[in-house]
């Protein structure tokens, strides 16, 4: 197998961007984990909507998308050597990038079912927001999160977001128009830990 190209590495995951390569294992993962995202979200879960879904996300300049990888680890626990990336433990996407006076984008994500509860996605968002305040250039971040995805509220408390407001009927999600709580990190805000 040929080497990751990683943008950012921590402890235990690293990010990457999304290819066309990557279809089968998404899409099973996220078949696997519709139980843990319903109502929540809908990542494509056949090759041909992951085919679209992650066209626009490398193709479009107002998106960005990055893979949370699982890093390969020998017995010892170290870093493996093989080049080969480790499993998807789940995904962080910034859309709506503005660029000029504003630099910011809005946050969408999810932890695949087999990676819940593991830290993976806080250290994987850690890892984003210093890559979208850094290379990316942004300067502000944004969560818009049902108020009763908890976890999803957790993730970005722990990764120091404020919460800025709450906006009614603000998006159409499965079939009805859903309040969410507004979330909001700048690059001058400490950013969660990372371990290395």
């Amino acid at each position: 197998m040929s080497a990751v190209d990683y943008l950012a590495e921590g402890r235990r995951v690293a990010i990457r961007a999304y290819t066309p390569a990557d279809a089968e294992e998404f899409t099973t993962r996220a078949r696997e984990s519709r139980g843990v995202h319903s109502p929540w979200l809908f990542p494509p879960g056949d090759p041909r909507a992951y085919a679209v879904y992650a066209g626009r996300l490398i193709d479009d300049p107002t998106k960005a998308g990055f893979l949370v990888c699982e890093r390969d680890r020998d017995r010892a626990g170290k870093a493996a050597e093989s080049g080969a990336g480790g499993p998807i433990a789940g995904f962080i996407n910034i859309h709506n990038i503005v660029r000029g006076g504003f630099r910011c984008g809005a946050l969408g994500y999810g932890a695949f079912a087999h990676a819940r509860g593991r830290g993976l996605m806080s250290e994987g968002l850690a890892l984003v927001l210093r890559y979208a305040f850094g290379p990316l250039g942004l300067h502000r971040l944004e969560a818009n999160i049902q108020p009763g995805n908890e976890g999803s509220l957790a993730l970005v408390r722990r990764a120091g977001f404020r919460l800025e407001g709450f906006s009614p009927d603000f998006l159409f999600i499965d079939g009805a128009w859903r309040d969410h709580e507004r979330w909001a990190i700048t690059a001058e805000m400490p950013v969660g830990r990372v371990s290395s």
